[in-house]
């Protein structure tokens, strides 16, 4: 009897530089990872998306700007509509916001500089496909690597994200709690990853595919792709 992996899409776009990291990621949770170009609608029959970093069309115009009105992004649109599960990461998050798939948007961050370092997250939900491999509360240590992190939203807009409880992961310190020091680029609550109100669509600045192997260190990253393959 044989097993199917389940097959899950990696979008690259020209300035994508995780796209490599993504698929090795993916394929040490267990699925079949599938490269589909920016210019393509044509998802090739995947049942998972995942949107990696980089810099997609040189961030010209904003970040993820240009990059969420390429053809593929139709094709994502649909598939997340459908309910079809889809994890962005740094500059995905980005896209899918652009992209209108997430609330929000992201302005640089308040120190106006590049940030690489290795941040403590705060998990908030467990009850969606995407998280279901995590608990809530429980505290997970990833890199970030970004310039334009500082997600933001009008009051009545943070006001609507909190209620429906759509904040997936915040930055907090090692033992857990929310705090200035701890927020490495001045993001609303601490907002480093959302989901939508179905709780198909992630999106979030940290990057799991850079911690799924255990001789780079705790594989921390691993829980968030095999929810993606598990969910697909």
């Amino acid at each position: 009897m044989s097993f199917r992996r389940p097959r899950i899409g990696v979008v690259r776009f020209p300035g994508s530089n995780r796209d490599q990291d993504a698929m090795r990621a993916v394929e040490l949770a267990g699925g079949e990872a599938v490269p589909i170009w920016h210019e393509s609608e044509d998802l090739l029959g995947v049942t998972g998306l995942f949107i990696p970093g980089g810099f997609s069309y040189g961030d010209y115009l904003r970040a993820g700007a240009m990059a969420a009105h390429s053809p593929v992004m139709r094709a994502v649109r649909r598939h997340a509509q459908a309910g079809g599960p889809v994890l962005g990461v740094c500059n995905g998050f980005q896209i899918l916001l652009e992209a209108g798939l997430l609330p929000g948007a992201m302005l640089p961050n308040r120190s106006l500089r590049f940030v690489h370092k290795e941040v403590f997250l705060r998990v908030e939900r467990d009850d969606t496909p995407l998280l279901s491999q995590l608990r809530r509360g429980e505290v997970v240590q990833l890199p970030i690597a970004h310039k334009e992190g500082n997600w933001f939203a009008p009051a009545e807009v943070l006001e609507e994200v909190e209620r429906r409880g759509l904040v997936a992961l915040r930055y907090c310190t090692a033992e857990g709690a929310v705090a200035e020091e701890a927020n490495p680029n001045g993001a609303l609550h601490g907002v480093a990853a959302l989901t939508n109100p179905e709780g198909n669509v992630l999106g979030m600045m940290p990057h799991p595919e850079c911690r799924v192997d255990p001789l780079l260190g705790e594989p921390a990253g691993l829980p968030f792709l095999r929810a993606l393959v598990e969910a697909s």
